[in-house]
């Protein structure tokens, strides 16, 4: 029996093609093809279901994870007020802002040992998009700042991820 072959590689073997010359013929293997309708409703019906048990977990934790997100910038920017407090024995005010610590502020109390930027990177937005608020003399400590996020609402007060996350 002469069997078709074809070259693998041009290395000289040859290998018979075994689907063509030796296919069993079954008339039934063309109903059975694909999967019926009401298989696949049965599929879609079970991904439904787990995405409703699984979905509310995983966005639960993305909550958390914009809180803990903006704990983090708020320490970042605390430690780059810190050294600005030691280069120009104050903090900036309210109105220079956290851009005082990107570039030279204008106006009272003047950086006159201003050595920035203290932040590589221009100032964010909260990780629900809003602004930090910056306010110096702080409300809590007339000698500090008081430096926080308003939350996913962007409204004072608030619980779970509406809640204020404060430095």
């Amino acid at each position: 029996m002469l069997l078709n072959t074809r070259p693998i590689a041009d290395c000289g073997f040859r290998i018979a093609d075994w689907k063509r010359e030796h296919r069993i013929r079954n008339p039934q293997s063309a109903i059975h093809n694909g999967f019926t309708l009401i298989e696949l409703l049965v599929v879609i019906v079970v991904i439904t279901i787990l995405a409703g048990l699984v979905g509310p977990m995983v966005f639960r934790n993305v909550g958390d994870a914009k809180i803990s997100a903006s704990r983090a910038q708020l320490e970042l920017f605390g430690l780059a007020l810190d050294q600005y407090r030691l280069d120009n024995d104050y903090y900036p005010s309210t109105v220079q802002g956290l851009e005082a610590l990107r570039s030279l502020p204008q106006g009272d109390p003047a950086a006159g040992n201003w050595r920035g930027p203290y932040l590589k990177k221009p100032i964010p937005l909260d990780p629900w998009g809003h602004p930090y608020l910056y306010r110096s003399p702080g409300e809590k400590d007339a000698n500090g700042y008081d430096l926080l996020s308003y939350g996913r609402d962007g409204k004072p007060g608030g619980d779970g991820e509406d809640a204020d996350v404060i430095q």
